[in-house]
């Protein structure tokens, strides 16, 4: 019994807010160094010593610090659906590595004392790092439980990648955001859903009875992740089954397009619209519409619910490179390879923002002035940069001013991005600055 509650607490930390204010794990006490992963021994061995175990059915596998090794290998927990890279030869990246980068200055947030580009990377307990600058890789590096052949879950930067298929549908004319969302899914009608638009979905300007206090027991973020659950139900259990169950009963709290709420529900019920306009999976519609076509390294997976159903709103795992690819295809505008893969006006709808007075009311400190556009942040900064982000230090953050791509995977022992962005943010803006000035001279 224990080990299952532990799994649905895991769930609820996959179901998490990019910049969720409640900590899922305690006991940050440990630097990124001293909880390197290989340094504690997690796993070694044939078979490894009692004490350094991680696995199933009881054992904490994602409360730090043994979350910094098993964020790279969440298919040994949970159940996965796969993400074919299809079977064409990848895409080579090009290289101009920089060894400068690591010695670029900025000022966190707030003021405090100077840090370096490095530095920062230790103090987010960064597990790999990717830059590309003008199509090129200009810094690379991997730490902790990751490896160049790795992969590593992505959490929430999965919202961005069910947001990126909505859009092209929408650009396409198979999806019609303004049509309420129960046009699609019949089943949603009486849900709180029914009378959304998809747009309202995908922006998650919805209005829906669905509360993520982790510290109540009772909150709605511990039934979903009980109905999300893939393993079997126990005795007496009688919510819902998987992720479609769950959202027929999510009820609607106020009226839609009034706020800016992030709610990882939206983001599941936009991947059963898709789903049903294209007749794929969203598995299969990212492996068909984007992962074969960018000369992805390895195949991604996604986990799944008991029915099979791919968790839309954090569930896919990736390598750092085959990520980058993703940014380099957003960043230049769905073309990849000299081939387009989907027309000009699906970023050009990303880059533009949501409403920022609606995302305002969410009170984020860090993202003052951001918006919400098709499940990607998107910062209004002068250089125009925009995000998919996940919890625990996930980003893919894309730079179009300095012509940049940056993908970090990390594994900060608080599940509170809003901890991390002070000395992320103005290293990302440093680094662009870097790169542009580096190309003016």
């Amino acid at each position: 019994m224990r080990g299952r509650r532990f799994l649905i607490a895991v769930i609820a930390v996959l179901l998490m807010g990019a910049s969720s204010p409640i900590a899922a794990q305690s006991g940050g006490e440990l630097s990124a160094d001293e909880s390197d992963p290989n340094l504690l021994g997690w796993m070694q061995g044939f078979p490894p010593r009692d004490d350094k175990l991680i696995g199933q059915p009881d054992a904490n596998y994602f409360s730090f610090p043994k979350l910094r090794w098993s964020v790279c290998r969440l298919r040994e927990f949970l159940p996965t659906e796969q993400v074919s890279r299809g079977r064409g030869a990848p895409i080579p990246l090009a290289y101009d590595l920089d060894d400068a980068i690591d010695d670029v200055r900025f000022t966190p947030l707030g003021g405090g004392a100077e840090m370096s580009w490095e530095a920062s990377l230790h103090a987010n307990y960064t597990d790999g790092m990717l830059i590309i600058h003008r199509n090129k890789v200009v810094y690379e590096r991997y730490f902790g439980c990751l490896e160049e052949a790795g992969k590593h879950a992505a959490m929430s930067m999965t919202k961005s990648m069910t947001g990126l298929l909505a859009e092209i549908l929408v650009a396409e004319g198979a999806l019609d955001d303004q049509a309420l969302v129960s046009a699609f899914v019949p089943e949603l009608q009486e849900s709180a859903f029914g009378d959304a638009t998809v747009r309202q979905v995908m922006d998650m300007t919805t209005s829906l009875v669905y509360s993520e206090d982790y510290s109540n027991p009772n909150a709605d973020i511990w039934l979903y992740s009980a109905a999300a659950s893939p393993f079997p139900k126990p005795d007496g259990y009688t919510g819902p089954d998987g992720y479609f169950e769950y959202l027929q009963t999510v009820r609607r709290e106020g009226d839609h397009g009034t706020a800016f709420a992030y709610k990882t529900i939206n983001s599941d019920a936009l991947g059963w619209v898709i789903s049903r306009v294209t007749g794929q999976a969203v598995t299969e519609l990212l492996s068909d519409r984007i992962w074969s076509k960018i000369g992805a390294e390895q195949d991604a997976y996604m986990t799944v619910d008991g029915k099979g159903a791919p968790f839309a709103g954090g569930g896919v795992t990736a390598g750092l490179r085959d990520l980058g690819r993703v940014g380099l295809l957003v960043v230049n505008g769905g073309v990849v390879d000299g081939r387009r893969l989907f027309p000009t006006q699906v970023v050009e709808s990303i880059r533009a923002g949501g409403d920022k007075t609606l995302f305002s009311t969410a009170g984020y400190p860090t993202l003052a002035g951001w918006s919400y556009r098709s499940q990607w942040w998107v910062s209004h900064n002068p250089n125009g940069a925009f995000a998919a982000r996940g919890v625990h230090g996930q980003t893919i953050y894309i730079d179009p001013a300095a012509e940049m791509v940056l993908v970090r995977f990390a594994s900060f022992p608080k599940a509170q991005n809003a901890r991390i962005d002070p000395t992320s943010l103005p290293a990302y803006q440093a680094v662009a600055d870097y790169l542009m000035a580096k190309d003016a001279n």
